[in-house]
């Protein structure tokens, strides 16, 4: 399995108005140059991102076969 490098891993910084290295605590990550909260991405590209995600179609689902698993079962 292939992981990704921590090293290039980058997260925005709100205070520095950037794309930082930062520490990641179980609950925050923190930005490595200021110690200000980091987010995932800059607001712009969360409204790119959901802009593009609500054009797209959205997938068909099949129909359960959970139905017909406990038919064959029982018999």
């Amino acid at each position: 399995m292939n992981y990704g490098a921590f090293q290039h891993d980058r997260k925005y910084c709100t205070h520095c108005q950037a794309y930082v290295a930062y520490l990641a605590s179980p609950t925050l990550s923190y930005c490595t140059q200021c110690g200000g909260e980091v987010r995932l991405m800059s607001p712009k590209d969360w409204e790119v991102f959901n802009h593009e995600r609500s054009s797209r179609p959205r997938p068909k689902r099949k129909k359960s076969t959970q139905t017909t698993r406990r038919k064959r079962s029982a018999v």
